[in-house]
């Protein structure tokens, strides 16, 4: 995936955990994601920063559906993207 896309998809994501979100509840389920201080709108950031966002998105998003949904997304799931998250963080400081 070309890096313009990973932002692209980035801004969707952020466009989903603002939809999800009630209220100011965003502030306590997003803390891992504004402490990475980086936005789809940081074009000078990395691929691989912009990969480790997403990564992150997609668990706090998964966790979130789990929540209001009754665990409709499996743990496995869950796990996974947790895994990945850990992925990503490690390479961006193998770089």
């Amino acid at each position: 995936m070309y890096k313009d896309e990973m932002i692209q998809l980035h801004q969707f994501l952020v466009y989903v955990l603002k939809y999800l979100a009630v209220d100011d509840q965003i502030s306590n389920d997003c803390s891992e994601y504004i402490s990475l201080k980086i936005s789809p709108h940081h074009i000078h950031k990395t691929k691989a920063e912009h990969k480790h966002a997403i990564f992150v998105l997609c668990k706090i998003i998964s966790q979130l559906i789990a929540d209001k949904e009754n665990n409709s997304i499996p743990e496995n799931v869950r796990n996974s993207l947790s895994d990945l998250v850990v992925r990503s963080e490690n390479e961006i400081n193998a770089e």
